[in-house]
Formats: structure tokens, C-alpha cells, sequence
């Protein structure tokens, strides 16, 4: 459908983008990404969520470009938490597109945690919360570390560091998804040798995303092969100020 205004509608730009990545949404799941781009626009001031206004863009660089991370996920129910948040990307597409999949959302800001609760409640979604907590501690919680099968993050940090942030909280034989750029991750995975070691993770591989309209975007995959060393991650701020 077109907006009112006889634009096209972010709902309109993934209808006709998503086939390219394998996959075919419901209308259900199209209608809740529209509510979902409406809210971010009205939220957009008080949680500071995206500069992205723009239908297009939105769906495109926000939508789009998380959905991209399901190419690298297995079937069946898992336990995700996606890393550094922010207005729910990639973690809140992927549920509604995977309905099976119990997601937490780590944010460490209070007003972006507060949206992300009432997107979800708007969204009437289950199986999924937001937390507002900082990596470098939750990660330390039993009831967080080596719980999850898949940890994702877009745009938070470079990888050493997200190895460090991520990497404790999944379970042996689990994953670290890493959204990149080409060139980001061309020059991140060798820097970030040191820490998968470290941490006990182990490259898989960097897959590049297939679609036009997300050009020069991969997947840093990360095989998480034994627990994480209990000093990891470090005190809050310090994997960034000093990587691995």
C-alpha cells in the first residue's frame, strides 16, 4: 500500500526488496513493519533512535539490512541476544520474521530500553524483552553467560572488541553474527585474531550479503568453541579504550 500521500510506504519498499533474499513475509509481518517504522519516526526525538526518516531507508538500510542476518542463522528455536540494541536492530526484525527465535535486546540506554518495551508491546510481540544493562556486566550474570546460542550486533563496535562484548554470552557451538562493511571487516578480522583466541572463538567465515540494494555488506560469522575465559570481558569501557 501507499501512504496517504501516494508515497511509497517502508511496508511497500520490503515487500518488494525481501524475495532477493530468499525470503516471503506475511501480510501480518509487513503490517507490523510499518507500525514499526511509524513508531521509529515518532520516537525518533525522544530516544535520539536514527537520523533514517526516509521510507526507503529505512526499509532498505534498517529492515533489509538486519533480515540479512537470518542467511546465517540455523532453523529451529534459539536463544539470540542482540548486543548493543539501539532501536532494535538487527534482533526485533529477525523476530518478527522468525516468531520461534526468544530474543533479548541489550541496550545500555534507559530511554532507548523504554521504546524498545513499548515497540514490542505495540508490536504485540512474545518472546522477546529489552534490557538495560552494559555488555561488560551482564555478561558476568549466570543467568546470561553461556546462555545463548546467537549473539548479533550492528554498528556498535569494531570486532575485537565485539568479540570481547559477545562472546561470553553464548553457549560452546554457538555463534557471533557481526554486521559489516567489506572493507570494516577487511581490515577488522585480522586485528580481531588475538581476541577470538582469547575468548575461545574461532572464524567461520565472512559472508558477503547478496542483494543490490545493500551493497559492500558482510557477515562476520564466529564460532564460539569454548567458554570465555572468566576475567572477559573486562570492567565497563575498557574493551573499547584498550582491545584485545
Amino acid at each position: 500500500m501507499t501512504g496517504s500521500d501516494g508515497h511509497f510506504t517502508a511496508r511497500d519498499r520490503l515487500a518488494s526488496t525481501v524475495a532477493d533474499l530468499g525470503l516471503s513475509l506475511t501480510p501480518r509481518q509487513l503490517d507490523a513493519f510499518e507500525m514499526y517504522a511509524r513508531l521509529l519516526r515518532e520516537g525518533k526525538r525522544e530516544a535520539n533512535l536514527t537520523a533514517l526518516t526516509d521510507p526507503i531507508d529505512v526499509a532498505d538500510k534498517h529492515f533489509l539490512d538486519s533480515l540479512t542476518v537470518l542467511g546465517a542463522l540455523p532453523d529451529g528455536p534459539l536463544r539470540v541476544i542482540d548486543i548493543g540494541a539501539g532501536a532494535g536492530f538487527p534482533g526485533l526484525p529477525l523476530k518478527i520474521v522468525r516468531p520461534d527465535l526468544d530474543v533479548t535486546l541489550l541496550e545500555a540506554t534507559g530511554k532507548k530500553v523504554a521504546w524498545l518495551q513499548r515497540t514490542i508491546e505495540a508490536l504485540r510481540l512474545s518472546g522477546v524483552r529489552a534490557l538495560a544493562a552494559r555488555a561488560e556486566e551482564l555478561a558476568h550474570d549466570a543467568a546470561h553467560r553461556a546462555e545463548y546460542d546467537m549473539a548479533v550486533a550492528r554498528a556498535v563496535a569494531p570486532l575485537a572488541v565485539l568479540c570481547e562484548l559477545c562472546l561470553p554470552f553464548v553457549r560452546p557451538g554457538g555463534r557471533l553474527i557481526a554486521q559489516k562493511t567489506a572493507a570494516g571487516a577487511t581490515d577488522e578480522v585480522p586485528a580481531a585474531a588475538r581476541a577470538m583466541e582469547l575468548l575461545g572463538g574461532r572464524l567461520v567465515e565472512v559472508r558477503p550479503v547478496k542483494h543490490q540494494a545493500l551493497p559492500n555488506r558482510v557477515l562476520v560469522v564466529v564460532e564460539q568453541t569454548a567458554l570465555a575465559l572468566r576475567d572477559y570481558p573486562r570492567r565497563s569501557g575498557l574493551p573499547a579504550k584498550r582491545p584485545l
